[in-house]
């Protein structure tokens, strides 16, 4: 097994929600790091940490990120970090797998079941092996206690409680460590 670390400057967690019930509101953490160990050949053996500051937030309007780190949301302060530790993982072919793990944010861990792309490795320009991987699910925020929200005249709610998560990881091979038990 290998083990890779993320690259910081080509890897990022995005997420989407609904706004007002008829929009959609995109955000991206551009800080992310975390290790994979991961061998092609044995794709069931894989697993994966992330780490997500929190303070790295960003939509494109700073109000609006200021409030989504405040205590109303994901409270920057107190819990600087969102973390995802996988549990196990269930190839489906050479290229997908189902990657299930641990989410953990603002202290509250419960369990969630990634859809995963190897998107390929190779040499790259910079003397080193890469891969790249993309992961998406859908969480309901509320299941981690983020439940601020405010009723629209309309019958609506301002935020919808479905956010969709992509993580997006450019990884470097570091070398070979243990296989996982």
């Amino acid at each position: 097994m290998a083990l890779w670390t993320f690259d910081p400057m080509h890897t990022k967690a995005v997420f989407n929600a609904r706004h007002m019930m008829i929009t959609n509101v995109n955000g991206e953490f551009s800080d992310v790091s975390g290790t994979i160990t991961f061998d092609p050949a044995n794709p069931a053996a894989a697993s994966v940490e992330a780490t997500v500051q929190v303070a790295s937030l960003a939509t494109g309007v700073s109000d609006r990120d200021n409030h989504l780190r405040s205590p109303d949301f994901l409270d920057a302060q107190n819990h600087p970090t969102i973390t995802f530790k996988s549990t196990r993982v269930e190839p489906s072919d050479d290229t997908h797998a189902r990657v299930i793990g641990d989410l953990t944010i603002r202290g509250t861990t419960r369990e969630v079941s990634m859809d995963v792309e190897f998107l390929g490795a190779t040499d790259s320009l910079f003397g080193d092996y890469r891969a790249g991987f993309l992961g998406t699910t859908t969480i309901n925020r509320e299941d981690w206690g983020l439940t601020w929200n405010q009723v629209m005249e309309s019958g609506g709610v301002l935020v919808g409680k479905e956010i969709k998560i992509t993580l997006d990881v450019q990884a470097i091979r570091q070398g070979e460590t243990e296989a996982a038990s």
